[in-house]
Parts: structure tokens; C-alpha cells; sequence
């Protein structure tokens, strides 16, 4: 067995010990199971495994839950980190995308999400660039998923149209499918108004738009609260996480 995966077995069984859901004959969740072994994967680069300590994917995956062969889109998808994690999950047969705005990808992204998809070996990482009023692409509905992860507080500062997204992510997403937000938490009654700044957004805003758009809240999850984040600085300028809510919604 070489280093690599005996390296990666071990990091699955701490995983399974140390934070896996069990039922009540104490076996371990199916979801999480799954979830536990995509992140254990071989073939998973050293900078995605460094990543995992504060992006906790295995929490993250039990909780998107997502379906073989899924139909997926990564809003604000950066380098595709999580862009790659949902089409792990999903499979082989699955169709996924990563969306960024040109900006974003000339600023940041540069190469970085070509150079996944290109040694990525399951399903096909298509990069989608767009404005992100307008972020479905041709051909993607209809959408079994749709996630934006820690990007939806610098929509709400950029010159975006957020309504006009929600109604067209709702028109290209099939009844019932999912959209999972997670993001910085604000203060209460902060609102967009810290987005910029703090690079926060308050968790009610959030759930009023989604609400107004169409979609319904089925569930949350607190595997990234921080009850001692005072939510007054960015997460940049913080030596621990800071507090983060994980919204499930449905499109009904």
C-alpha cells in the first residue's frame, strides 16, 4: 500500500471516530458514511486536505446530500473546491458546473479552476463564466442543486440584480430541488449593509430573499457556528472561523 492512501485510510477512520453520525444502534449514517469516503479519496489533492480543516466537508457533503447523476451548479465557485466535492459525490454520470463572473476569475480564479477540471477523473467540471444575475448556463436546466458557499454575501455587494438571479436559478431548478447557502453570519439587523466591509451577511436577509423567490427552508445546520465570533471583523482578520450558517432551501 503506498504512503499516499494508507495515509488517506487513516485520515477516513480518525474521521469516522471522531465526528461521525450514528443512529441508534450506533452504526454510522449512511450519508456521512459516503460523505467520509469521498473526502478520504487517493486521488484528492494535499491543498484540498489542508483546505478541509476549516471548510469541513464531511459535514458539508452529509448535509447538501447529494444524488448520483445529479444535475449541479457551484455559484461564485473560485478554484472549485466544493465545485469538485459535489461532483464526487454525485458520480461519474453527473453534469457540473462552476460559475464565476469574468472578474472574479481574472482577479482570482486565473487558471486555478482549468487546472482542476483538467486533472479532475470523475465527472466533468464545466466552467461557467457569467454575470451572476445570469449565472445558469445554456443546456444546465433542469437543476437538481445549486450551492453558493460563502459568496453569497459579495453578490449582495456587487452590482446585482438579486432578485432577478433568484427568479431564474427558480425557473431552472426542477421542482423540489435543492439550493444550499452558507455564509459569514452579521450582526442582527445588519443586513447587506456589512457585506463589503465585513464580508458578512445577516442569516434573516437571506432567508427573507430566498422565501420571496419561491423557495422553502427545509433545514439547517450549525457544523459551522461560532458562538464566540462577535461578528465584527472579517473572517480574513480573524485567527479562528468565524460564525457561519448553513441554509437547505426547496424549490417549490
Amino acid at each position: 500500500m503506498n504512503i499516499r492512501l494508507a495515509l488517506s485510510l487513516a485520515v477516513a477512520a480518525l474521521v469516522v471516530s471522531a465526528c461521525a453520525a450514528v443512529d441508534k444502534d450506533g452504526r454510522v449514517v449512511e450519508g456521512q458514511a459516503r460523505a467520509i469516503a469521498m473526502v478520504a479519496a487517493a486521488d484528492r489533492s494535499d491543498v484540498d486536505r489542508k483546505t478541509d480543516v476549516r471548510r469541513r466537508p464531511v459535514e458539508l457533503l452529509t448535509f447538501v446530500d447529494v444524488k448520483p447523476g445529479a444535475r449541479i451548479l457551484d455559484i461564485g465557485a473560485g478554484s472549485g473546491y466544493t465545485t469538485e466535492l459535489l461532483a464526487r459525490a454525485a458520480g461519474p454520470a453527473a453534469q457540473v458546473w462552476g460559475q464565476n463572473d469574468r472578474g472574479m476569475l481574472e482577479k482570482y480564479v486565473k487558471t486555478a479552476f482549468d487546472d482542476r477540471a483538467g486533472a479532475f477523473k470523475g465527472a466533468t467540471l464545466n466552467k461557467y463564466v457569467s454575470d451572476f444575475d445570469n449565472p445558469v448556463p445554456p443546456g444546465a436546466a433542469p437543476l437538481d442543486l445549486v450551492t453558493i458557499i460563502l459568496f453569497y454575501h459579495d453578490i449582495a455587494y456587487l452590482p446585482v440584480d438579486r432578485a432577478l438571479m433568484l427568479k431564474r436559478l427558480h425557473v431552472a431548478m426542477k421542482p423540489g430541488a435543492t439550493l444550499v447557502i452558507i455564509d459569514h453570519s452579521a450582526r442582527a439587523g445588519d443586513g447587506v449593509k456589512v457585506a463589503q466591509t465585513l464580508h458578512r451577511i445577516e442569516e434573516a436577509t437571506v432567508r427573507t430573499e430566498l422565501t420571496a423567490a419561491g423557495f422553502e427552508l427545509v433545514a439547517d445546520a450549525d457544523f459551522w457556528r461560532n458562538p464566540n465570533d462577535a461578528r465584527t471583523e472579517p473572517f480574513f482578520k480573524l485567527g479562528t472561523p468565524t460564525d457561519q450558517f448553513a441554509l437547505k432551501f426547496v424549490r417549490r
